[in-house]
């Protein structure tokens, strides 16, 4: 007798050998003992989660030899040859093959015939999405009120594609996709029956790449077991599928933590001459970042489906959040670009080299001291911080500033209050006393974010050529290296001067001219908010009429 693969044999034969589709199972149960059996049926789900099987054992139901039940006998002629495929009654048809309209009258024909053998017709067609439209439009009535003895059941991977008015015609069930733990515990009793020594990673490592299919599940453990010459092993497994292990992830983690380009190449081409799957590391990637980011913000959160959590919880210690989720990010950006890559050791060098490059700056100067040297050439830490991700952000501040400045057009009148000499010349510094910024600020012809980045800044003292300035951390971002640079040259030209510029972050508030102006904003719409409050006519609305003053509705005058 020829050998019969894992995913025949081992195919369920009753509901209770189903895993996984509780909630399916359990309402044709209901219907089976209860004689509310309907007459059409659609199964939606990905493949290999149990459509046909459940429309096989569904059918043994209805065909029993012992009646309708929802525990068929499986040793009666109709469930035996129900169970071989060879049941007269039952008619599998796959749609896929038989789309044309056609094929579908030439099966309408049958329906208005008897069964030969059981007690119901069932008509199993398969992947029905496939069908045309005139095919679905001759199925329609029959669909609706088919006779006494034809139950229909329709599976599909893709119900969107099924017209509307087939699907209000049936009871639908959607089959859920399997859960690695699930699939993996039915792989162990199979291999208990077969007699087959395997590990336990090695199911695990089967069970996780079936991605919730248990066909795929099967057919995968029959492969391996033939590469196991009937033994089933993690480390022959692992190079059967070209997969990718937890620690060659927790490598490539380390090194990013460690910003060392050269061990995460090296890494990749480990990988490549083993063989191994490069287009599922940036998948693995995510899948341990995701956990570890998990970890980070429930320390105490672990899934008993891995067993590798403590080496999640040794990267979560060593990666700082914001890294995680850009790691991520660009993992499964990385995985939708891999396609367009020359080659996909290729595309994954450049998604790991991406998660450097793009890693946000660790400022680690002392904030006393100041960014810039005593030429005005910025820091180091300047010069990282002026990378992609700050000049993205510097230029929402920019569209953010012009917005502010469209709906308070007094704002620049807040922050320099007019005076006699403010069109003479310059004005005098003396050496000992840091000029009115604020009044400086508005003589300076800046515009965009380089203003932006002047108006949150706060003269702290100036020594000659030298301007120290101090900065929040938080707006840190605005100082990139053009935007000093735009700045210290319209200064140095406003005031027939060179100047050299020097930021000094600071963790406490500063006082800015952006500050000043908010400020003044806020006491002019507290003004104007008393000054209604005050009104007599207001006072008169509200006592006579109820009336009441909407909160944020009040606007100074402009």
């Amino acid at each position: 007798m020829s050998y019969q693969v894992l995913a025949r044999k081992w195919r369920p034969k009753t509901f209770a050998q189903l895993v996984g589709q509780e909630a399916v199972v359990q309402a044709l149960v209901n219907g089976l003992d209860n004689d509310r059996v309907h007459h059409a049926f659609l199964f939606t789900g990905t493949r290999g989660v149990g459509k046909t099987t459940i429309a096989r054992i569904l059918a043994k139901c209805l065909n029993c030899e012992t009646g309708v039940t929802s525990t068929p006998c499986g040793e009666c002629s109709a469930c035996v040859d129900i169970d071989e495929g060879r049941f007269q009654d039952m008619l599998e048809i796959d749609a896929a093959s038989r789309t044309g309209v056609d094929d579908t009258r030439e099966l309408l024909e049958s329906v208005q015939f008897a069964p030969a053998r059981g007690r119901y017709k069932v008509y199993i067609i398969d992947e029905v999405h496939m069908l045309s439209t005139a095919s679905f439009n001759a199925l329609l009535k029959t669909l609706e009120e088919p006779p006494d003895h034809v139950k229909f059941v329709l599976a599909t991977t893709d119900p969107q594609k099924i017209p509307v008015t087939i699907l209000s015609r049936c009871l639908r069930f959607n089959l859920r996709r399997l859960l690695p733990g699930q699939i993996g515990d039915y792989l162990d009793q199979l291999l208990g029956e077969e007699s087959i020594e395997a590990e336990s990673e090695a199911v695990a490592r089967i069970a996780r790449a079936a991605d919730g299919s248990m066909r795929d599940a099967l057919s995968l453990l029959d492969q391996a077991i033939a590469f196991g010459g009937g033994r089933l092993e993690d480390e022959d497994v692992a190079r059967m599928m070209g997969s990718v292990d937890h620690e060659h992830i927790a490598r490539l983690l380390q090194a990013l933590a460690d910003t060392d380009a050269t061990t995460l190449l090296e890494i990749v081409r480990e990988l490549a001459a083993q063989s191994r799957n490069l287009e599922s590391v940036l998948a693995e990637l995510a899948e341990v970042l995701h956990r570890v980011g998990l970890v980070q913000l429930a320390p105490d959160y672990s899934d008993p489906e891995r067993s590798d959590w403590d080496s999640i919880r040794r990267l979560a210690e060593q990666l700082a959040p914001e890294d995680v989720h850009l790691y991520y990010q660009i993992a499964i950006q990385g995985r939708r670009d891999l396609g367009l890559a020359p080659d996909p050791r290729t595309g994954l060098e450049m998604a790991l080299l991406r998660m450097l490059a793009f890693r946000p700056a660790e400022d680690d100067a002392d904030p006393a001291a100041a960014p810039g040297s005593a030429s005005g050439q910025p820091a180091a830490s300047e010069a990282a911080a002026g990378d992609a991700r700050a000049q993205a952000r510097a230029a929402a501040e920019q569209v953010s500033a012009r917005r502010r400045a469209d709906a308070a057009p007094t704002a620049k009148a807040i922050e320099a209050p007019a005076s006699p000499t403010a069109t003479s010349a310059p004005p005098s510094l003396d050496e000992n006393e840091p000029p009115d910024w604020s009044a400086l600020l508005a003589r300076l012809d800046l515009s965009g974010a380089v203003r932006e980045l002047a108006r949150n800044l706060q003269l702290d003292s100036r020594q000659g050529d030298d301007w120290r300035f101090l900065i929040a951390e938080e707006q840190q971002y605005l100082g990139s290296d053009r935007l000093v640079r735009q700045l210290q040259s319209e200064l140095s030209s406003q005031l027939g001067q060179p100047v050299n510029l020097a930021l000094n972050p600071v963790k406490s508030a500063v006082s800015t001219p952006a500050v000043d102006s908010e400020q003044a904003q806020m006491r002019q719409v507290s003004d104007a908010e008393r000054a209604i409050e005050d009104d007599p006519t207001v006072r008169s609305l509200k006592e006579r009429l109820g009336a009441r003053i909407l909160e944020d509705s009040i606007q100074p005058l402009q």
